[in-house]
């Protein structure tokens, strides 16, 4: 069975920074591309990031580039997602997801462009 398990989130000032973590099982975590995507409160998903299997090729949208940093550790199968200089828009439920083509990792932003994700880690970005 495939598991998606995020974690690290939480409530941050204008600034600050989270690292968020997904730990994976069930599943050859190495052989997968993963991306980072995200929800906020009554709007549709948003992708965030994503990172090849090998993890030598990173994409992120326009909104986080220079903020955000995607890594993985494959030995470990688990995804982290480091955030820094946060703001109120990035306020969401971020969830770790596996895409369904491999095209999907750089941008896909429908659920079914998805075979399978967490249940999320929520980020409030708050004073």
């Amino acid at each position: 069975e495939w598991r998606l398990v995020e974690s690290g989130g939480g409530l941050v000032q204008p600034g600050g920074s989270l690292r968020l973590s997904c730990v994976t099982s069930g599943f050859t975590f190495e052989t997968f591309d993963v991306s980072w995507v995200r929800q906020a409160p009554g709007k549709g998903l948003e992708w965030v990031s994503g990172i090849r299997s090998h993890g030598g090729t990173t994409y992120y949208a326009d909104s986080v580039k220079g903020r955000f940093t995607i890594s993985r550790d494959n030995a470990k199968k688990t995804l982290y997602l480091q955030m820094t200089s946060l703001q109120t828009a990035d306020t969401a439920v971020y969830y770790c997801a596996v895409p369904r083509d491999v095209n999907g990792v750089d941008g896909a932003s429908e659920w079914d462009d998805y075979n399978y994700w967490g249940r999320g880690t929520q980020v409030i970005v708050s004073s």
